[in-house]
């Protein structure tokens, strides 16, 4: 499973989520920052900036 901890990249925020592939998590972390955090527009860069935030569940596990 691939997570996604919103908080690497919106400190305080305790949101995550989790799936099988990137897409999905992206999709996922997108939608979370139009609801909880008012992105409108969002841009390549912060697509970017969750696809690099997004690590393997059991590496960060082990972490």
């Amino acid at each position: 499973m691939r997570l996604f901890e919103c908080g690497s990249l919106v400190p305080g925020c305790e949101w995550h989520t989790r799936a099988s592939d990137d897409a999905e998590v992206v999709r996922r972390a997108v939608e979370h920052m139009r609801s909880a955090h008012g992105e409108t527009m969002i841009r390549e860069s912060m697509v970017d900036h969750i696809k690099e935030r997004i690590v393997d569940e059991k590496a960060a596990d082990a972490a």
